[in-house]
């Protein structure tokens, strides 16, 4: 027997707010694997700032160059999933070892074959750019990588300009690992990296749980450090039109850097 809805449906009229009077919105494409971005994405961005709207990519173990060459046929999809027909303020693909083995060009012109006019930032682009913001010219790279993942690394930061005076790297093949890595054990690998010679440290990987402890790495050294993830929002953050991260978040001397002319920074 067919029920009666005993209880009359009543439609209400909406009323939205028109487009432009929300928050900004920015989109950021992570790895499938990547257990850390969210969290740092959540402490560098306030909610009463900016929303960020996250899609993942496939992405297979171990990070190898040929794996993560292969997420390259997969990342128009992800932008295409990021809040359709929305205006997005800007975009970040969050891979640092990707979007050097692709090329940041490659990366940057998948997503506008879908998202055209929305400005691109990966780590390695941010972090090039906070690097030269803070006057580095020398500087030190620790990953969590295998050895043949981090040396085209190497290459990308000198052919940005930046001499690597010294490099390490843990040797690891999964980024889950990678996002396990202990506190101290990250604080003292990076310390151990410094020398007379070096003007900063970057600290390669999204999935790195590098946020925590730049500080304390900073206080070692007495030199800025620059971490993926930091790098990243930092550059989101200016080209959504947004100030640099206050100090009192804990992130290091990026921290008080103004965002500059982008073009001039890739």
């Amino acid at each position: 027997m067919k029920m009666m809805n005993r209880v009359p449906i009543e439609t209400v009229r909406p009323r939205c707010n028109p487009p432009g009077l929300d928050l900004p919105r920015l989109g950021l494409i992570a790895l499938a694997t990547d257990m850390t971005i969210e969290q740092n994405a959540a402490r560098l961005i306030g909610w009463d700032e900016a929303v960020v709207h996250v899609s993942r990519v496939r992405f297979v173990n171990p990070t190898t160059p040929d794996n993560l060459r292969a997420i390259g046929p997969d990342i128009a999809a992800a932008a295409e999933l990021l809040v359709p027909g929305v205006d997005l303020a800007a975009l970040a693909f969050a891979c640092t070892s990707a979007s050097v083995t692709l090329r940041n060009d490659v990366v940057m012109t998948a997503i506008a074959s879908v998202r055209p006019g929305v400005p691109v930032v990966t780590p390695s682009s941010a972090g090039l750019a906070a690097l030269r913001a803070l006057g580095a010219c020398r500087m030190a790279l620790l990953t969590p990588y295998l050895a043949e993942t981090t040396a085209p690394m190497v290459d990308y930061f000198e052919a940005g300009g930046l001499a690597v005076e010294r490099c390490a790297c843990f040797g690891l093949a999964d980024d889950r690992d990678m996002a396990r890595l202990d506190r101290d054990t990250l604080i003292e690998a990076a310390v151990s990296l410094d020398s007379p010679s070096i003007d900063a440290l970057f600290l390669s990987c999204t999935a790195l749980p590098a946020l925590d402890v730049i500080e304390a790495i900073e206080a070692r050294i007495g030199k800025p450090v620059v971490s993926s993830n930091l790098a990243t929002f930092w550059a989101l953050r200016g080209l959504a039109g947004l100030p640099p991260p206050v100090p009192a978040l804990g992130v290091g001397r990026l921290s008080t850097c103004p965002f500059p002319d982008w073009s001039q920074s890739t």
